[in-house]
């Protein structure tokens, strides 16, 4: 499900960004049903800290990549601040075809350290794309809806210049893979403010 490089990463109940988990009623993008998801959501604005220390970690996980909705502008981005509003945006793309219900077959690894998001191929010869911590605002999984008990993890970032945001969408093996890699970025985020703070 996932391996783990570098240092081994500890974890700690108490965590400064917050990963809450929420059961919700979500509209489906089948046939407008209504289905019942978990939805993870990491707060990356908390400020609470911990302790926790992942300098050098990488935790690495296996995903397929579903796609990415780019370059909204910045007012849209700002209605999609609770993690339902996103899963409903995401099923709307996907109904309008903006966005595949299915990934692509190949996995992907996606790594996360203090330093943000990475996703390679496989084989790891060369990054598809790569989400800086200080640019991510909100990550989140949920379960798809589609009843193989795969997760939607969502990332949603921003540019330097806050003027567009871009989400991001891969397909966990289940919610225990996605909840384990927002515990992970929660952690990620931990480690970096409480370094600043030091």
């Amino acid at each position: 499900m996932f391996r783990k490089s570098k240092k081994r990463h500890s974890s700690s109940s108490s965590q400064s960004s917050e990963v809450s988990t929420k059961s919700k009623s979500v509209d489906s993008s089948l046939g407008g049903l209504s289905r019942s998801s978990t939805v993870a959501s990491l707060d990356t604005d908390s400020t609470k800290s911990s302790g926790n220390s992942t300098s050098d970690a990488c935790v690495e996980f296996r995903v397929k990549y579903v796609g990415a909705i780019e370059k909204l502008h910045f007012e849209m981005c700002r209605t999609l601040q609770k993690p339902l509003d996103l899963v409903n945006y995401i099923d709307v793309a996907q109904q309008d075809g903006k966005l595949p219900f299915v990934p692509i077959e190949e996995e992907m690894i996606l790594a996360v350290s203090k330093y943000g998001v990475k996703v390679a191929t496989a084989d790891q010869c060369g990054a598809l794309h790569r989400h800086p911590l200080y640019l991510i605002v909100h990550m989140l999984c949920y379960d798809d809806g589609l009843g193989a008990g795969k997760n939607i993890l969502a990332l949603k970032t921003t540019d330097s210049n806050q003027e567009e945001c871009n989400i991001w969408v891969y397909q966990c093996n289940g919610s225990e893979q996605a909840h384990a890699i927002c515990k992970v970025l929660s952690s990620a985020f931990d480690s970096v403010l409480t370094s600043e703070k030091s």
